[in-house]
């Protein structure tokens, strides 16, 4: 079977990205030599509608980037929901502020500047969304620390857990962490979840205790 193949009729069979998104998309690829940590519309598609389906008003994402996934997410929530989203990195605060300030879903989001280990204890309340796609070495710890403010029947959505087929044979740190936190989602009794094959990997986790 061509995977690409595959993911190119997957693409042509799902939802487009707004008018916002795709300009967004666009700008990041004009100023940035590498948009790769993009999610990508079908992980984009897949946020928005579990964000849907799910009732979700209050959502935490850990990794803006340049806000494709944030944005996203914004416009799947509804008029009262609240997106806060962890970055570090200057250079892409500045291309995702400019978005979320033109776009009319981007009052519902709180970008928070710093180191996520440092910030997200400092947010008030309980989610019951998030999306992880932050620095794969800290998954493990980033796990740790949110899973105790999800609220039961919370999904928590984790990113690039394939990590480009390392993860199998734990290949590099960051491989070595993706690994342990999916050991450690999979042996966790508070949550149900399954790991799609979607682009570099997708799990999605349901709280149930």
């Amino acid at each position: 079977m061509d995977l690409t193949a595959i993911d190119e009729y997957a693409l042509a069979h799902t939802t487009e990205d707004s008018p916002i998104i795709k300009e967004l998309i666009s700008a990041s690829e004009d100023d940035l030599e590498y948009t790769d940590m993009l999610s990508g519309r079908l992980v984009g598609r897949l946020l928005a509608i579990l964000i849907k389906v799910s009732g979700a008003k209050r959502v935490l994402e850990v990794g803006t980037f340049t806000g494709y996934s944030a944005l996203t997410m914004a416009e799947a929530l509804p008029g009262n929901g609240q997106l806060f989203t962890c970055e570090y990195n200057e250079r892409y605060e500045s291309i995702a502020r400019h978005f979320f300030n033109k776009s009319n879903a981007g009052s519902k989001i709180k970008l928070v500047m710093g180191k996520a280990l440092e910030t997200i204890p400092k947010l008030e309340g309980s989610f019951d969304f998030v999306f992880l796609d932050a620095d794969k070495i800290n998954y493990p710890d980033y796990y740790e620390m949110i899973l105790p403010r999800l609220e039961s029947g919370g999904l928590m959505v984790v990113d690039n857990v394939f990590w480009d087929g390392d993860v199998i044979h734990k290949k590099g740190e960051k491989a070595k962490a993706i690994d342990k936190l999916n050991n450690m989602i999979a042996d966790d009794k508070s949550v149900e979840q399954v790991m799609l094959t979607v682009r570099d990997g997708v799990t999605v986790a349901r709280r149930v205790d």
